[in-house]
């Protein structure tokens, strides 16, 4: 598994189920796993993606979209 993103756990859960729907099984983890689970969405955490796929989902999140201008 290869980090590709790190921040507030409201958008890691977001990315995740956004990859998940590309295919791509990403999960989550908290960056300080011994902190309390007391329901802070700003806690920060890491999405992890296998390697294989780290590049489709860097290109899905990531690169400039020509089709949008």
């Amino acid at each position: 598994m290869k980090l590709f993103y790190t921040g507030p756990l409201v958008n890691a859960e977001m990315l995740v189920v956004m990859l998940e729907k590309h295919a791509i099984a990403a999960t989550q983890e908290f960056v300080d796993p011994n902190l309390p689970d007391d329901g802070d969405l700003n806690r920060l955490a890491r999405v992890l993606v296998p390697e294989a796929d780290y590049d489709r989902a860097y290109r899905l999140f990531y690169a400039e979209r020509q089709d949008e201008l």
